[in-house]
């Protein structure tokens, strides 16, 4: 289900309902670009520690924006066996412009062909995108509301009911609003006292704004807000100081409904910040630094206290890149590099459990993904990180029978003995089940349940995996693991003056990939990801005349060692001489 600023609002009660009755929210989340094209020395690399991966990448993170969220809710069914219902949304953000309030965002070229070529719709993101803000943003507006300093531009308007120029404010375009108070103005020429008009297609806080405006440069009317758009009626002064007075409909009234308008989704990510649900994604780390930056604080300059912040946010994390890494190594599952490519995996004969596990229900006005795959579409993908099998209701008994439960906030629907097999889970619920029969594989299975995932899964929650650094991962709840890379190698280079680090990293490319750093004028330090590359650099190029590769030795080959020794060696000698020659004669 997509859902845009039109219709956010109205969502918001069955969205909190949802998350506050879950059992886990999946999350995917899609931006405008991922990183900044930075000069060398400050790309990411495998030789960053996770403190300076993150310093490199808050740039990116600053710069770009989010362009959709995927949230997948999943509530297990009450009386049913290992069956839950999931509720996937699609939510079209843009960034909230109000007031002093106006961001600027970059776009990359490749995200934006990439997501192109699986058909993202930037009409949806760019007309009717959801607004948000981040608390420091929202501090700024809230204060100018309540003071009366929100209406920051100012223009002149003639009103020909008082033959004068009237100062109108709006966070508006000044275009915008006159083409409205002409468009109402021509009317009231002919209107009658009772008489009513429609101004269709404005949402929001700016539907509140234009009510504003029109009230303040035209004493004779009167406006409401409706589904349709704002109705403005024609009325006596009388009846107009009338409703001023008595109305609840007033400006003082509509400035909190303002300050709600205006944060827009940031309204509904404090209310999965409540819930404290565990968070699920796949390779999920850009994902939080968005989250972090964009709805809560900018994104600190200290590692440690984005770690802290993130946790305090989302207590329980469960990243299935990191999950399902340790398991496809253990199992010798065949190599994968996106999500659909382990759904596929995990639903395949290779999986000892294809046949077995938790049975997932999409709920009415959610059946987009039943039968049709859409990749890298934020809520399929939300979707994929952690549901179990599909099944939609098909029948008209079915479908009341859900609707009725919709209705009492149950979120509960049920599996007629007529209806189609579900396929078969995947992602998080499908590896936890796996998880579990692999620790009662000597006995009895117990009955499969969400709290019992989430034991087997324990050794996983808050290690999110980190891509291309000097640690595989980043845990959120303690000490980040140490290295499990392969050695650093060290690469001497002779008769090849002038040589630079791009040049060594494609003459080893063709062969394997390494992230290169240069130790000194001919030395270079090569690392890699992978154990069998480093083995076989080393075999290659043992005896080659130009290239010598070896093991790199920090106390035997770092400059900073080679320095202080060649220091001590001349002290030391200098002593020994001084002592030779300080020596008394026989």
């Amino acid at each position: 289900m997509d859902v845009g600023a039109d219709e956010f609002e109205q969502s918001l009660p069955l969205l909190q309902e949802l998350v506050l009755g879950a059992d886990f929210v999946g999350l995917d989340i899609e931006f405008t670009g991922l990183r900044s094209n930075l000069s060398r020395p400050q790309q990411i690399s495998l030789f960053d520690l996770p403190s300076e991966w993150y310093l490199k990448t808050r740039h990116s993170v600053q710069q770009f924006t989010i362009c959709q969220i995927g949230l997948s809710v999943f509530s297990s069914i009450e009386g049913e066996s290992n069956k839950y219902v999931a509720h996937s949304c699609n939510f079209f953000l843009f960034p909230t412009t109000f007031g002093i309030l106006d961001s600027e965002f970059s776009f990359q070229a490749s995200s934006v062909q990439f997501l192109n070529q699986y058909g993202f719709d930037y009409n949806k993101f760019l007309k009717n995108g959801i607004p948000y803000m981040n608390e420091e943003q929202e501090k700024k507006i809230k204060h100018n509301i309540l003071t009366g300093n929100w209406r920051v531009r100012r223009f002149w308007w003639f009103s020909a009911a008082s033959h004068s120029h009237v100062p109108t404010f709006s966070s508006l375009d000044k275009d915008q609003i006159k083409v409205v108070i002409d468009e109402v103005t021509r009317w009231l020429d002919l209107a009658e006292e009772g008489d009513w008009m429609t101004l269709p297609g404005i949402a929001g806080f700016q539907a509140f704004e234009v009510q504003l405006v029109l009230r303040q440069a035209l004493p004779d009317i009167w406006t409401v807000l409706r589904d349709q758009g704002i109705i403005v009626k024609k009325v006596s002064k009388q009846h107009r100081w009338y409703l001023e007075n008595t109305s609840c409909d007033r400006e003082s009234c509509w400035k909190e409904k303002i300050l709600l308008s205006a944060r827009g989704f940031s309204v509904f990510f404090q209310m999965l910040v409540k819930a404290q649900k565990p968070l699920v994604g796949h390779n999920m780390m850009m994902d939080l630094l968005h989250l972090h930056e964009k709805f809560f604080r900018p994104l600190p300059e200290s590692y440690d206290q984005f770690k802290l912040n993130i946790h305090n946010l989302f207590p329980i994390l469960i990243d299935t890149k990191n999950v399902t890494k340790d398991i496809w190594k253990e199992l010798n599952f065949p190599r994968v590099s996106n999500l659909s490519e382990v759904y596929e995996v995990l639903n395949s004969d290779l999986n000892p459990t294809k046949n077995s596990g938790p049975v997932v229900i999409h709920a009415s006005k959610c059946e987009k993904y039943v039968e049709t795959k859409y990749p890298h579409e934020a809520a399929y993908d939300a979707f994929l990180c952690g549901s179990g099998g599909l099944h939609v209701t098909d029948t008209k008994q079915e479908l009341a029978y859900f609707e009725e439960v919709i209705r009492l906030s149950l979120d509960v629907c049920y599996i007629s003995s007529f209806s189609p097999p579900p396929p078969p889970p995947p992602v998080l619920l499908k590896v936890a089940h796996l998880l579990l029969w692999r620790v009662h594989s000597a006995g009895p299975m117990p009955e499969p349940s969400f709290s019992l995932y989430l034991d087997v899964l324990a050794p996983y929650v808050n290690q999110v995996n980190l891509i291309r650094a000097g640690v595989p991962k980043i845990n959120f709840s303690g000490p980040d693991c140490p290295s499990i890379r392969p050695p650093i190698l060290l690469l001497r280079v002779r008769r090849w003056p002038g040589v630079s680090e791009q040049q060594v990293y494609r003459e080893f490319q063709n062969v394997c990939k390494f992230d290169v750093r240069r130790l000194s004028r001919s030395q270079f330090l090569l690392l890699t990801n992978k154990f069998k590359d480093a083995r076989s650099i080393l075999k290659e190029y043992r005896g080659h005349p130009t290239l010598q590769v070896s093991l790199y030795r920090y106390w035997r080959h770092s400059p900073n060692i080679n320095c202080l020794l060649q220091v001590c060696g001349v002290v030391a000698t200098w002593a020994l001489l001084a002592l030779l020659l300080g020596r008394p004669g026989p």
